[in-house]
């Protein structure tokens, strides 16, 4: 089986909200939501790519230094394997702004089960409840 490296963040914002983005029509899996991110491009860093999915999918910038890496997610799927680390990042610059035609929502970790999302994000809901 082939595993498949993504990198993700959960961004917080001030008032202790995580943003989801919904996967747009299209792409697989759509309309769960999820973590900002993507694939780990060959030549990358998980934490580049983090850098390069926030400027391309929501038109924010922030810098090496304010992610921490956090927890992250293994989980098996039919025709791969995920492994996929959390970043956590709460400074950048830019007003957050879908640019791929996806929905997003600011939500709190405790009430992140009420949304739809890919089996391999669904164990990290109960880390950032914890956390915030």
């Amino acid at each position: 089986m082939k595993t498949l490296l993504v990198a993700a963040c959960a961004l917080i914002d001030a008032d202790g909200r995580v943003l989801l983005a919904q996967r747009p029509e299209g792409k697989s899996m759509a309309g769960l939501w999820e973590f900002p991110g993507g694939k780990v491009e060959p030549g990358e860093l998980p934490e580049q790519t983090v850098l390069r999915e926030l400027r391309e999918e929501l038109s924010i910038e922030t810098d090496l230094a304010c992610l921490a890496p956090y927890v992250f997610a293994s989980h098996s799927y039919d025709d791969f394997h995920l492994l996929m680390p959390l970043f956590l990042c709460r400074k950048w610059r830019g007003q957050v702004r879908p640019t791929e035609g996806q929905a997003i929502v600011w939500v709190r970790p405790k009430d992140m089960k009420k949304y739809h999302m890919p089996a391999a994000d669904i164990p990290l809901i109960a880390h950032l409840r914890d956390l915030l």
